[in-house]
């Protein structure tokens, strides 16, 4: 996308951010995705997947995420440090305005390139990492591998399989398959030789180094929270206010998801501490118990979004070519508004614990924010 967004003067900065809003929200709401296995692996033994769709409808930040970035292009107008950005980029025809992407260049494009060769690997990928995903998950046998797995296809059905994969073995294997495939077709399709195929191997290499070493000193940090004791810490707190607090609980578990994610860099990290807590607390089945799941689900996510060491918004700035700080300077604004929107909403869910209603609700109010903040708020840029 970067040659389409450079030709309509869009910022890289708002470049990634639309792909770090579009990429783990997506994630959030997706049943077949290494995160919907992961979340079921904290969940009670046959009932993660189900408690996983059930939560979906309630998750407002993954949703409302879409809402507010269809308002926001409809309306066009940007505000906050993304209004610079973006005026800078429009007026001036800067894409970077500050710090410059230091790593990989663009190259020319391929004029045998056609629409196929981009979208025919992304199906393999897909198609491949699903295969995967279940196939792992009929040869995982608690932590025992079994290679054989054809006698136990017909005891595992395919919620079961995806239940018990481990997204760490299926997904190397889809990406390297989809590698393979992709360099075969295009030089059978002579778009490229051999060689310029191996070529792009260290360029690749080039391009991860930054991502790699900043994800190095993440899960340094990450791994010293756990030391700390983050997970005693927050459970206790959660669990000595249930009893008081029952209708406020999902708002509240949002707010310690978001900032549980947000300091350690990773959502996933976030279920293992905080699903747990939430279905000894309530059992599976019940709508505020539900409720909470999605709460702690969308406060993982928006605390991933906004968290400047977290592998989503590393690999985002990383793939945009944005420089990383004006990346999480950038969209932090934008992910706070929704933020706050799905707060209230929590809140509102707390008493009403119907979805449709809330989500209609939040949607309104989305909007309605938007609409605010175009005609009453300060550094708002409206492109001409």
């Amino acid at each position: 996308m970067r040659p389409v967004t450079d030709s309509k003067k869009i910022s890289r900065a708002k470049l990634s951010y639309l792909i770090d809003a579009t990429a783990a929200p997506i994630c959030m709401i997706a049943p077949i995705s290494s995160w919907a296995a992961a979340v079921s692996g904290y969940a009670p033994d046959g009932q993660g997947l189900q408690l996983f769709i059930s939560a979906i409808p309630f998750n407002y930040y993954s949703l409302l995420t879409f809402v507010f970035i269809i308002g926001i292009t409809v309306m066009g107008f940007d505000y906050g440090s993304m209004a610079i950005h973006e005026k800078n980029a429009y007026e001036n025809g800067d894409l970077f305005t500050t710090g410059a992407f230091e790593g990989e260049k663009d190259v020319e494009a391929n004029p045998k390139g056609k629409v196929i060769d981009l979208v025919l690997p992304i199906i393999v990928l897909i198609a491949v990492s699903v295969y995967a995903l279940i196939y792992v998950g009929q040869c995982m046998v608690g932590d025992d591998w079994v290679f054989t797995p054809s006698e136990r296809m017909a005891d595992m059905g395919f919620i079961d399989a995806f239940s018990n994969t481990d997204a760490t073995i299926g997904l190397p294997w889809a990406a390297f398959v989809a590698l393979v495939f992709t360099v075969i077709y295009l030089i059978a399709r002579r778009v490229i030789t051999f060689k310029e195929a191996m070529e792009c191997v260290p360029q690749g290499f080039i391009a991860m180094v930054p991502p790699i070493l900043i994800l190095t000193l993440a899960t340094s940090l990450k791994n010293m929270t756990g030391l700390l004791e983050a997970r005693e810490f927050v459970g206790g707190l959660v669990e000595g206010s249930a009893a008081t607090f029952q209708a406020f609980l999902p708002a509240i578990i949002f707010v310690i998801a978001c900032l549980l994610a947000f300091a350690t860099g990773t959502s996933w990290g976030t279920f293992g501490i905080l699903i747990p807590i939430v279905t000894a607390i309530f059992p599976v089945g019940v709508p505020l118990g539900t409720i909470c799941i999605s709460a702690c689900l969308a406060g993982a996510v928006c605390g991933d979004h906004c968290s400047p060491i977290s592998d989503t918004t590393i690999m985002s700035s990383a793939g945009a070519q944005s420089n990383h700080l004006n990346h999480v300077s950038t969209q932090l604004p934008y992910a706070i508004t929704v933020a706050a929107i799905s707060f209230v909403m929590f809140v509102i869910a707390g008493f009403v614990q119907n979805a449709v209603i809330c989500l209609i609700v939040g949607a309104v109010v989305t909007l309605a924010v938007l609409f605010a903040i175009k005609k009453f708020g300060k550094n708002v840029y409206v492109a001409k």
